[in-house]
């Protein structure tokens, strides 16, 4: 008995302390701090209205979050975008069949990770005059597909059939092939990988089609289209 009311008046005492916590932070109103004290996030725009709940421009300095919400599902989408990028770097993931230096991890490497990043926001500002975060935003966007291919089986033979995709994975392939082109470019020649970064990134902004995550896009959307 002298156990279950310590349990209940602990669990009272929490419901206060989570509803006094919820109050202050409805009244204090943190300031909008710049990416790297640089850049800022306010007035950046998404224009694709399925992409607006899940790309995160939250005012943050430092984008790193140090895998305190690995364990969360879909706790990805309240990171902000350029961390998320960022984290793609060192594992840019599966390229199909040919896995070649794009599947393994080279992690541990965090403050590499952050110099690498303020150096292709730093190129991006240079050569587009804007901020960067909106041309990361709309190289997001431009590269993300609306729509992939999946495996059906009826009876024993499977089908190709075109599906839509949801948000979460249009981000998610959208910087994984940013990467990967940038990847790809910087390993063919004797560039550093922030000005590959940033030529794909530039690109993708622009919707060029030489841009190795826009191709990709329209590769898949093609499959699709023929798979309906």
């Amino acid at each position: 008995m002298i156990k279950k009311e310590l349990l209940d008046r602990a669990k009272e005492i929490e419901k206060k302390i989570v509803k006094k916590g919820e109050e202050i932070a409805e009244v204090v109103k943190l300031p909008d701090s710049p990416l790297f004290g640089k850049w800022s996030s306010k007035g950046i725009t998404v224009i694709d209205h399925g992409l607006k709940d899940y790309i995160s421009l939250k005012p943050v300095y430092l984008p790193k979050s140090f895998g305190r919400n690995a364990r969360q599902k879909f706790h990805k989408s309240n990171y902000h975008i350029v961390e998320r990028l960022m984290n793609h770097i060192p594992v840019s993931g599966h390229k199909g069949k040919k896995q070649w230096w794009c599947t393994g991890k080279q992690l541990g490497q965090g403050m590499t990770l952050l110099k690498i990043m303020v150096k292709t926001l730093e190129l991006i500002e240079k050569r587009v005059k804007e901020n960067p975060i909106q041309v990361i935003v709309r190289a997001v966007e431009n590269a993300s597909p609306c729509e992939e291919v999946t495996t059906v089986q009826y009876g024993g033979i499977r089908h190709p059939k075109a599906v839509e995709t949801s948000p979460q994975r249009r981000i998610d392939l959208a910087l994984r092939w940013i990467t990967q082109g940038a990847k790809k470019q910087s390993r063919k020649s004797r560039k550093h990988i922030w000005d590959t970064l940033t030529d794909e990134i530039i690109a993708a902004a622009r919707e060029d089609p030489k841009s190795f995550s826009v191709s990709k896009r329209n590769e898949v959307e093609r499959q699709a289209r023929g798979s309906r």
